[in-house]
């Protein structure tokens, strides 16, 4: 063998012995590749998609972990990129070869795909570790925008804003909390349903970022936000500030999220609160509240899972307690309540159960018979120590309420002191819940979403039937309460406005785009209020308080009685999906 002829055998023996296991002989680093620009395009999806082509970046991301999503990112190095604002300079590399890790330079072959919106490449042929390269520097960017979202795909950004949690409903689920620059408010709380406010509606979902786990497995445990994991008492509520934003920016499942480098700082700007407290003045305290469906099974420990609430005695036990404490905490006089098992008023019902658990001075309205064929219904409660119950109740059992929907409950009621009578009216219209909607009951497309038509023709049945009531001589007024699953601004609202009733707390603290401190439900990233108590023209002087408790709405849903978190003791947040309602009536 001469010379020459061992030279090339002991090079060929070296790459074979440094050929990387996945792929490409590590000399082709550093020969021409597709830019990874030309990849993205300007446009939201790839011009080369379907071909297969060869790239060379820097790793910044690893998400070939367990529950991760199966690859890495891979950016163009610094010195390298086209320059233009318009491309991204990173894609997704869907491979489960194990070669390379954040800060590595690779070269890669495979197909470029687009994923249900994300830009990636996928049946990978080769993969070279070409040495190590500095990662990439953090593009600075901010919401609304600063640069279109695509053109920053599977990129390193930063977020130097500090930016508001407005939503955690998947935090339990998939690790998710939604950001945005503010707080949202539902636009039709002060817009009328039409143009404008689905205009404001898209605004806000286009100001919106997924804080994710960078996981894509479910039901994550520990619940990963806020950092340190979820507890009863370390919670993440919405209205809450997080910074120190670094990671990748991400589509998938049709949102654009931040995967975290490390965790960002959390800011407590919405802490917990005690109810309002009671006025010195002599009064009667409402407190109107839906319980998210409270069911009891048969009342004996048995009956579970039931049709809209606990799956089993102990969710129940649980949800029980909190609700207790959630009821008991403000002390009030009389109990609105919604979403309450329509079940009877015997000792096994829900209803005495809750009312045995308040105390032996709590009584029900009962109506036997009259309550009609939903699940749920409508109730009210009283402590008969301090109020006194007058004359006989009502439901409206006719018209809309005949054989559908949950029928309004009246009751007159007086302070055991003496003082003037005032009627209780408890309602709960119809869900925005488009099932079997059809003709005018279908989505409008003006931001009342669907069945308006039915809860507008509902407030007018339930005024019709006040004006039929008989009425004590010295009725200072009445007070309609309950979910009328409509924002203050929505058509059924302008009916009860138009019959002389006004919201009380809307009146007493209006909400505005820029502050809205009184609601009671957040619905994907928006807050508004769904629940009332709506004065008549002459109850109105007789208002002392009138807001809401910011208990439930703004707490991760993943904290609540079939959520992950176990509790030791009985807490009152998240005992429901709504914020109660208190008004406070001097007698």
């Amino acid at each position: 063998m001469t010379v020459r002829t061992q030279r090339l055998f002991l090079c060929s023996l070296l790459a074979l012995l440094l050929l990387p296991m996945a792929g490409a002989a590590a000399s082709s680093c550093g020969q021409p590749a597709t830019p990874i620009a030309a990849i993205q395009g300007q446009g939201n999806d790839s011009p080369m998609a379907g071909q297969t082509v060869t790239v060379e970046g820097v790793i910044t991301r690893d998400a070939r972990v367990p529950g991760g999503f199966g690859g890495f990112y891979l950016q163009q190095a610094d010195h390298q990129t086209d320059n233009d604002p318009r491309t991204s300079e990173a894609l997704f590399v869907y491979t489960r070869r194990t070669a390379g890790e954040p800060g590595m330079r690779v070269r890669v072959t495979g197909r470029v795909k687009e994923y249900h919106g994300l830009t990636e490449l996928v049946s990978i042929k080769t993969l070279s570790v070409c040495g190590q390269e500095p990662v990439p520097e953090a593009v600075t960017v901010s919401l609304p925008w600063s640069a279109p979202a695509e053109s920053l795909e599977n990129m390193r950004v930063r977020f130097d804003q500090q930016l508001t949690v407005i939503d955690s409903y998947n935090l339990g689920r998939y690790g998710e909390l939604t950001l945005a620059p503010t707080d949202q408010v539902k636009a039709t709380e002060y817009l009328p349903p039409g143009s404008s406010a689905v205009e404001v509606a898209r605004r806000n979902r286009d100001q919106r970022l997924l804080l994710d786990d960078g996981r894509r497995q479910t039901n994550p445990r520990p619940t990963p936000w806020p950092p340190g994991g979820l507890t009863p008492e370390r919670t993440v509520r919405a209205g809450d500030r997080i910074n120190g934003l670094i990671g990748t920016l991400d589509f998938r499942f049709g949102d654009w999220r931040l995967q975290p480098e490390s965790p960002p700082r959390f800011e407590q700007a919405n802490p917990r609160r005690s109810p309002p407290p009671r006025p010195a003045e002599p009064h009667i305290r409402i407190v109107t509240m839906n319980l998210a469906n409270y069911f009891n099974g048969d009342g004996r420990g048995q009956g579970f899972p039931t049709p809209r609430g606990a799956k089993h005695q102990a969710g129940y036990q649980d949800q029980h307690q909190r609700l207790l404490a959630a009821l008991k905490a403000p002390d009030p006089d009389i109990l609105a309540l919604t979403e309450v098992e329509n079940d009877g008023y015997g000792p096994d019902s829900a209803v005495s159960d809750l009312a045995h658990a308040l105390g032996p001075n709590w009584r029900l309205v009962e109506t036997p018979g009259a309550d009609g064929a939903d699940e749920i219904r409508t109730t009210l409660l009283f402590r008969q120590d301090r109020v006194t119950a007058i004359g006989a109740p009502a439901r409206l059992t006719r018209g809309l309420f005949q054989h559908r929907g949950r029928p309004p409950v009246s009751q007159t009621f007086r302070a055991r002191e003496g003082g003037k009578a005032f009627r209780v009216v408890a309602v709960h219209l119809k869900s925005k819940s488009c099932r079997n909607a059809s003709g005018a009951d279908r989505d409008q497309n003006n931001g009342e979403g669907c069945y308006a038509s039915r809860r507008s023709n509902a407030a007018r049945a339930i005024l019709d039937w006040l004006l039929t009531l008989s009425e004590s001589p010295d009725l200072a007024g009445t007070l309609i309460t309950g979910d009328l699953n409509a924002y203050a601004q929505e058509t059924p609202l302008a009916v009860f406005r138009a019959g002389g009733f006004t919201s009380l707390v809307h009146d007493h603290h209006p909400c505005t785009p820029d502050a809205c401190r009184h609601y009671t439900y957040r619905y994907k990233g928006e807050k508004g209020s769904l629940d009332y108590a709506l004065a008549s023209d002459s109850l109105r002087p007789r208002v002392l308080t009138a807001a809401t408790w910011l208990l439930n709405a703004d707490e991760p849903r993943a904290l609540g009685y079939g959520g992950p978190v176990d509790t030791a003791h009985p807490l009152p947040w998240r005992s429901s999906d709504h914020n109660p309602v208190i008004t406070d009536l001097r007698y």
